[in-house]
Parts: structure tokens; sequence; C-alpha cells
């Protein structure tokens, strides 16, 4: 399963806020076996947001959106998701019950709050609302994007709904070495060309070593690859001290 992150938010852009959601997601989704072939940030504007949604959907087998939900006017996600695959917005009842149902709990705490439930409540006509059990605004699944908050703690709340409908093959080992990058280029060209799987090497200059990434589909040809590497340049298996 391949599946590619947007991220949205000139935020992000203007370096203002890390993006820590990308760095979540993949790392959630490489636990799951599954390949992340693009992270995208875009700007909080409809048509590259819309754009690349679309694209992104016809190349992969998901595309997960985060952030630009909400009430404030650079909270177009929703309906930029709707424009790429030519659906109307339209309040979503089962989503609405649960702003309104928000909005009770928290009326003490905030007495002057001044929101559009039903604003709150649009989502693409048709898809599959994600209640927000961490927050106020709703996600949703539309064909095969996923679209949940930019605030990371609802994210993450919201991903764990669904986390189960991403599955993949992919599996990985890691390696490590005290060689430099450069004398580990003939090794890691023949492992590629002898096995079905890629590796990369990732310098660690504080840690004092490189460590490998061998993945594939296949556990017994990563397994075999990974000790090919270890048996040509004495690679070990634990991080070196």
């Amino acid at each position: 399963m391949q599946v590619a992150l947007v991220t949205v938010g000139d935020e992000l852009l203007a370096g203002d806020t890390v993006n820590t959601n990308a760095t979540w997601l993949a790392d959630q989704l490489s636990e799951r076996g599954v390949s992340v072939p693009r992270v995208l940030v875009v700007p909080d504007e409809r048509a590259p947001i819309a754009e690349n949604v679309r694209a992104y959907s016809d190349a992969y087998d998901a595309v997960i959106v985060t952030g630009g939900l909400g009430g404030t006017p650079d909270d177009i996600t929703m309906a930029a998701v709707a424009e790429a695959f030519d659906r109307e917005l339209a309040v979503d009842e089962l989503a609405l019950a649960d702003v309104e149902e928000t909005l009770s709990a928290i009326a003490e705490s905030y007495p002057n709050l001044d929101v559009d439930a039903e604003a709150e409540a649009t989502i693409p006509a048709g898809s599959r609302p994600l209640l927000n059990r961490g927050g106020l605004s709703p996600g949703c699944v539309v064909e095969n994007a996923y679209v949940f908050p930019g605030i990371p703690e609802e994210m993450k709340t919201m991903f764990d709904t669904v986390a189960d409908e991403f599955e993949g093959d992919a599996v990985s080992e890691f390696l490590y070495t005290e060689r430099p990058e450069a004398n580990l280029v003939d090794v890691l060209t023949d492992a590629d060309a002898q096995f079905d799987v890629s590796v990369g090497c990732y310098p660690d200059q504080s840690a004092g070593h490189n460590r490998l990434k061998v993945t594939g589909d296949d556990p017994d040809e990563v397994a075999a690859a990974a000790d090919w590497v270890v048996d040509q340049i004495d690679a070990s298996e634990e991080p070196l001290d």
C-alpha cells in the first residue's frame, strides 16, 4: 500500500510551524508496512490543494490531508477536497450532532464562543465523517482521501480511529556501521542489484555511525540482503555506542 501525505498551511511554508504531522504520520504508516512515496506541503490556497489531492488520489492507494479545517478564512481544505472530487459541500448530520454536543459541553468554559455549528459540520457531500474526539472540526473520508485536522493531538486521535484501514507489506531492517558513507557505495549498489530491496544510508554524526535501512516487500529477501551487507562490511544490527 502506498499513501501520499499532503500537509496544508502557510505557517508550514514560512517555517513558523514545524511539520510534525507529516513525520508522525509517516512513522505510523511505516510501522504498518505502508510506503509513503510523497510528502507535500501546500499553501492555504484552494487550487493547489485540489490539484494535488486529485493527482495523488489517482496515483496512490490513498492520500492523507492534514490542516486547514475550521471556521477561519484560511480554512479552505474541505472546499478544496470537495473540488478535487467534483462534489458539493453539505452539512453532515452526524458531524453536526457531534459539533453541537462538543459546543454544549464547553459552553460554561467558553460562554462567549461564537461558532457556526453547521459551517463546522460541512464536508464534501457523500463523504464519511470522522468525528473529532479531541476538538471541534470533523474530518472525513472521500473516496481514498482522508482529511484530518492540523492540530497535532486532534490529528493523532482521529488517525487512530481509522488506523486499521492502512496496511502494507513493506518491512525493514536497520544496520549500523562506523564505515564512512563514501566507503559504502559499492556494497550498497551491489545489494540493490542482487536483492529485491532498497538500501538507504543515513549518516548520524552525533552518534558517530551510519544507519543503513534495508526495505522490501518480502521479509526473507530483506533478511537475506541484511545478512549479506553485514558480511560485507561487518555491520551491527544494534546501534553502536
